[in-house]
């Protein structure tokens, strides 16, 4: 067998004129060279091959996306000639364990499954704004009408508090993951209707210790939202109450308790009891209600779904109610470029989330290095990953670049229908 290989070798490299057979040189540099082989024709250019000289690099520019509005359907994925139950079996067999392709595509389906409600949520929470805003489009506020409220979102994290902010304003603005800690930073949002303008602001998770007191993370993001909390007009203070439910956790009980001790002389606050979507026994929302209802320094309590809008609306009533008469922060119409940068740092960093596990995403340092407005409408963004480790390098590119590939195309594809426009996606990983 060996000979037979080294006379198919041979007979290979003899077929080629450009090779001198005759050079044992040639026959181990066909073998063992790790360069590309320039006399190789078959050699297809990959995104490795490109002028930057690196698989680090996405540019949205090398690959092809629909353009808005388009009628050109996407290419579907081809798949598997094999029979998935006889792969499984197969894989059982062989390795002595269970392949976890299955549960893998069952959290993708249900974590699709979850992005196409919150979309139809949206638009809902959308649709239902545009009757009031058609009839209202000309209007003009004048600025001794206007009334304005800052509200700030607290709760410990995994609560829903960056879904709640995306559906009380209508688009995202705040990235959504089920992974903890999602939210770095404060974020914020804007919602106007009528003469009235509510700021929302997300905030990092809080949590305390079991002695009561918080805890001293490294971080200053926390720090800084515990401080930010004396700043805001209306407090909301939200938790998950289908976790509390099934495993209830002392810190969070703690932090809700700490919170509404007392009234605060100059700020009113509420207790969101969220995902009641998932509480099937609903009278199992009343027993919590009862275990809260002696604290004095919360105002009203509210049952709702930061996901499919379940009791946003009369959370919504109340604070309009709660608005007094101030001048607009912000824009009604426009949304500031610095938001615009921020919504696009949140979208890039939730793809991240989603195709970068454990605990690599959270020592990433990311960064917006460039932001321009083209001549033609369109929009080039800029923005670095910048690791410590280069294995974590070496995780966040992927064979190929193929990982950060899919992270710059599906955040490419919803900063373009958020902006309605063209955008120019550049996503680097760098080492440190």
């Amino acid at each position: 067998m060996k000979a037979l290989r080294a006379l198919r070798a041979l007979a290979t490299i003899s077929a080629n004129p450009n090779i001198n057979p005759l050079n044992p040189t040639t026959i181990f540099h066909r073998f063992y060279a790790a360069q590309p082989q320039e006399d190789d024709l078959s050699h297809s250019p990959t995104f490795s091959d490109s002028d930057n000289g690196s698989d680090s690099v996405f540019d949205s520019s090398h690959y092809t996306i629909p353009s808005i509005g388009s009628n050109a359907k996407a290419q579907t994925p081809k798949q598997p000639t094999w029979d998935e139950r006889y792969r499984d079996k197969a894989d059982k067999l062989i390795f002595g364990k269970e392949a976890q392709k299955r549960k893998l595509r069952a959290l993708e389906e249900a974590e699709e499954e979850r992005r196409r409600v919150l979309a139809k949520a949206l638009l809902e929470a959308a649709l239902e704004r545009g009757d009031d805003e058609d009839e209202n489009e000309d209007l003009v506020v004048k600025e001794e009408d206007q009334k304005s409220l800052s509200v700030g979102i607290i709760g410990a994290p995994n609560a829903g508090k960056s879904a709640l902010t995306n559906y009380m304003v209508g688009t995202k603005v705040a990235a959504v993951s089920r992974k903890t800690n999602t939210t770095l930073h404060e974020v914020l949002g804007v919602m106007t209707k009528e003469n009235t303008q509510i700021c929302f602001f997300d905030t990092p998770g809080l949590t305390l210790k079991c002695s009561g007191k918080p805890y001293k993370d490294i971080r200053v993001r926390v720090q800084s939202a515990w401080s930010s909390i004396e700043l805001y007009d209306v407090v909301i203070v939200i938790f998950d109450v289908h976790r509390h439910l099934n495993s209830p956790d002392p810190r969070v009980t703690g932090l809700i308790k700490r919170l509404g001790a007392q009234p605060h002389p100059k700020q009113k606050r509420v207790l969101c009891m969220n995902k009641i979507d998932l509480v099937k026994k609903k009278k199992d929302l009343l027993k919590v209600a009862e275990e809260f209802n002696g604290l004095p320094g919360f105002e009203r309590y509210f049952m709702i779904s930061g996901l499919k809008g379940s009791g946003v609306k009369d959370l919504t009533q109340y604070l309009m109610d709660q608005a007094v008469k101030r001048p607009w922060d912000e824009d009604p119409l426009d949304m500031g470029e610095e938001v615009l940068k921020n919504i696009s740092l949140e979208v890039v960093r939730e793809k991240l989330l989603d195709h970068v596990h454990q605990e690599i995403p959270y020592g990433i340092e990311h960064r917006l290095i460039d932001w321009k407005e083209l001549r033609n409408g369109s929009l080039r963004i800029e923005q670095h990953f910048i690791t410590n480790k280069l294995s974590q390098r070496k995780i966040l590119v992927g064979k190929n670049g193929s990982k950060i590939g899919r992270i710059g195309i599906e955040a490419n594809e919803e900063l373009r229908s958020i902006f309605k426009r063209e955008v120019h996606l550049i996503l680097q990983v760098r080492l440190k």
